[in-house]
């Protein structure tokens, strides 16, 4: 399968992460399942005159283009053009070239939040009119409409976060090219389910203080972060803390606030990130699933139980008790 990889509006931070994947070595996890990268902007030593003969090749359908990888959100403007982001050296904005390819790619993707829903370059007023592939934000539609299906018959596959963990990226490729990937195993929003069915509270190291509503007052602390400090992992889908990065990290468990970076529209939340906002001492960000009235009901009960043990530890940046130690066994 031949793997064309394009950078449009972004930072380059998802190549960056697919860089760090546990395997070390992605070319080769790829290529062992067939997979060969044609092109990356970043990764591959091929410029100028051999680059837009590989894109030509691609358009014309003279090579086969299995999946078509876009990193970074779609710059349409200004009024429409796609000129402010032209492609070096062809005389054509990126989103025509995208367009192009998209129509005859196997499979199509778009690795991280700027090429799935428009992301963080499409934040405020947007002057360079970003847009995800095939979502605006979280309305259908994108650069290549609502409509739009590969030649495999899927919408695009949206691999959201930012960045995206390596693994979504390398799972997603190699699910497609064993044959593994459908159309049922994408989310509503078109992420893959494997790891968009899971929340970031799942497996949070923090959820002991969760259950407790024990919570963190200040940058540093141990406790839950959801209540003060901007913490929405209750509602973003993503597994990062059942798979971190590296095998260790993830946002919370480095003491940040998850921002619900796989969520479409997560870049102009209203508030600063690191700010919980509250309407009658209630956070407006709730958990998923959960009506007011038993979120209310259940933190007044959680707080009253809390043991003295986690309230302490919760606004310490190291744990000062350690926890109570028992006789096992029959009682």
């Amino acid at each position: 399968m031949k793997l064309l990889w394009l950078q449009s509006g972004g930072c380059g931070g998802c190549s960056m992460s697919l860089l760090c994947s546990g395997a070390q070595d992605v070319l080769g996890l790829l290529a062992s399942a067939g997979i060969e990268l044609a092109w990356h902007p970043s990764l591959s030593e091929a410029s100028g005159d051999e680059v837009r003969a590989i894109l030509a090749d691609f358009e014309s359908g003279r090579t086969p283009l299995d999946l078509l990888c876009v990193e970074g959100s779609l710059l349409t403007g200004p009024n429409g053009s796609g000129r402010f982001h032209m492609l070096g050296g062809t005389g054509r904005p990126m989103i025509d070239w995208v367009r192009s390819l998209a129509a005859r790619a196997r499979y199509t993707l778009g690795v991280g939040t700027c090429a799935t829903y428009g992301g963080v370059t499409a934040g405020g007023i947007n002057p360079a009119g970003a847009i995800g592939l095939q979502y605006d934000g979280n309305q259908r539609g994108g650069l290549l409409g609502p409509d739009y299906r590969s030649a495999a018959g899927l919408p695009v596959i949206n691999i959201a976060g930012c960045p995206t963990h390596p693994d979504w990226v390398t799972d997603t490729l190699l699910a497609l090219a064993l044959g593994q990937f459908g159309e049922a195993d994408m989310d509503a929003l078109g992420r893959p389910r494997f790891y968009a069915d899971q929340l970031v509270h799942h497996g949070c190291t923090r959820n002991e203080f969760y259950e407790f509503k024990a919570s963190a007052e200040k940058p540093g602390d141990l406790g839950c972060m959801m209540e003060h400090m901007g913490c929405v992992g209750t509602q973003a889908h993503a597994d990062c803390n059942i798979r971190p990065w590296n095998g260790a990290g993830s946002c919370t468990n480095g003491g940040y606030p998850c921002i619900s970076c796989t969520e479409p529209g997560f870049e102009s939340p209203g508030h600063a990130f690191g700010r919980t906002p509250k309407v009658a001492g209630i956070p407006i960000g709730l958990p998923s699933d959960m009506p007011k009235a038993w979120f209310v009901a259940l933190a007044a009960l959680s707080k009253s139980a809390t043991p003295a043990r986690v309230r302490q530890n919760a606004v310490a940046e190291m744990p000062v008790v350690a926890p109570a130690i028992r006789k096992t066994g029959l009682k």
